[in-house]
């Protein structure tokens, strides 16, 4: 498992959110994002594989980057939010899990184990 994962909740239909792409990020040094990773949720809404099982992330700032737009227009629902950006601080090796529930309106996250 990688050290950083997530998984998406849709709240408003109690199930996982499928197939949403999610890229991991950390800042550059002109003030921008390059992304690390990209990955695609899969049947339970999980990513576990944002990097290989044994690359360890650097302390500092990261984010999680959820394209959420597409996966609403899939499924003919307008989003309020078309983008969910989740920044977080990394500062050890331990396992850092960040999960996302979600629904058209609004959307709220925490660290998971």
């Amino acid at each position: 498992m990688s050290q950083v994962t997530t998984h998406i909740l849709d709240t408003s239909k109690g199930e996982p959110a499928q197939k949403v792409t999610v890229h991991l990020e950390r800042p550059n040094n002109s003030d921008g994002w390059v992304n690390i990773s990209t990955g695609l949720t899969d049947k339970q809404g999980r990513i576990s594989d944002f990097l290989p099982t044994d690359e360890i992330l650097e302390a500092g700032i990261y984010r999680l980057v959820f394209e959420t737009s597409s996966y609403f227009s899939k499924q003919g629902v307008w989003g309020f939010y078309p983008l969910i950006t989740i920044v977080f601080e990394i500062r050890d090796k331990e396992h850092y899990h960040v999960p996302l529930l979600l629904n058209p309106y609004g959307y709220s996250t925490y660290r998971g184990t």
